[in-house]
């Protein structure tokens, strides 16, 4: 029983510990925002990405090492990390000149 309560324990503090590591990036109007999102360097984080646009679009970072399409109106998680301290950039591919964005990892 006690090892339960052990895991259970350190289950609820890995769940807290990931949240604080989870940053929203929403685009709107071919947008995104925040433009630039600081996170924690040395550490893995969850992108919860947002697309309120009614078009596809994809995430593309050659910096961040991947792409991920996210449908419109539609949300998807991208996982990224652990980074080097500086700017990452991405985009969306099929809005690139205006959707543009940084993580900036500190």
């Amino acid at each position: 029983m006690k090892s339960l309560l052990f895991i259970c324990g350190l289950l609820l503090s890995t769940s807290s510990l990931a949240s604080d590591l989870e940053y929203r990036i929403v685009l709107k109007n071919h947008y995104f925002n925040p433009a630039i999102t600081t996170v924690p360097a040395g550490k893995k984080i969850k992108l919860l990405r947002e697309n309120k646009d009614a078009l596809p679009d994809e995430v593309h970072s050659d910096a961040l090492g991947g792409e991920k399409i996210i449908a419109g109106h539609g949300k998807g998680v991208i996982l990224i990390g652990p980074l080097k301290p500086g700017k990452h950039s991405f985009m969306g591919e099929f809005n690139a000149t205006t959707a543009q964005g940084i993580i900036l990892a500190k």
